[in-house]
């Protein structure tokens, strides 16, 4: 007899299991789902050179139109590309209708906040942050958008990073340690770095 071992589960299978489980009559499950998928829709719509503010309403209409589109998605396991999708047209429709591109904020803005117990852990906290976002703001573009999207999600589905970043699935990996390799570089050739 053959023994299979457990099925690793991937971005696009958990946002199925949740986007089915909500749609059983479970509400709380969308928000299992905002928080699965929320970081490659962030990209997605920070993609099209959007500002922050564009790009947070354009990630809440993708999520409004979900919950009101939720019975027209015949399969499951689609959910996560249907929302990619509906992302990225409606940052086209934002971008088209300002008829201008703004550029990116620094990334720093997009990382999350720490939270820390006591004020000087939190100085100490966002400095180290500080400096590790300024220092991937001078990686490629390429290794920017790759990182954001890794660096947020727990167990980033490749299919789903690669359809996101218009990347083949096989170069995601090698990238990436490209990318990290860069960063470390420059992190160890920084003196500040880890004295905070």
């Amino acid at each position: 007899m053959i023994e299979v071992g457990p099925v690793e589960e991937t971005l696009s299978s958990r946002a199925a299991e949740a986007f089915r489980a909500f749609r059983a009559g479970r509400p709380d499950a969308i928000g299992t789902l905002v928080d699965l998928v929320t970081p490659i829709l962030w990209h997605t719509a920070r993609a099209q050179r959007l500002d922050r503010e564009a790009a947070e309403d354009v990630v809440q209409t993708a999520w409004l139109t979900l919950v009101r589109s939720a019975d027209s998605i015949t399969d499951d396991q689609a959910v996560l590309q249907w929302l990619i999708v509906t992302t990225r047209r409606e940052a086209w429709r934002v971008v088209k209708r300002s008829d201008r591109v703004e550029p990116r904020e620094s990334l720093g803005d997009d990382a999350p906040t720490p939270e820390a117990e006591r004020p000087e852990e939190m100085v100490l906290q966002g400095e180290s942050q500080g400096r590790l976002w300024q220092h991937v703001a001078q990686l490629p573009e390429k290794c920017r958008a790759l990182l954001r999207v890794i660096a947020f999600a727990d167990r980033p589905d490749y299919a789903a990073v690669a359809h996101a970043l218009s990347m083949p699935v096989g170069s995601i990996g090698p990238t990436r340690g490209r990318c990290l390799a860069k960063l470390r570089r420059q992190l160890e050739d920084d003196p500040r770095w880890g004295t905070a």
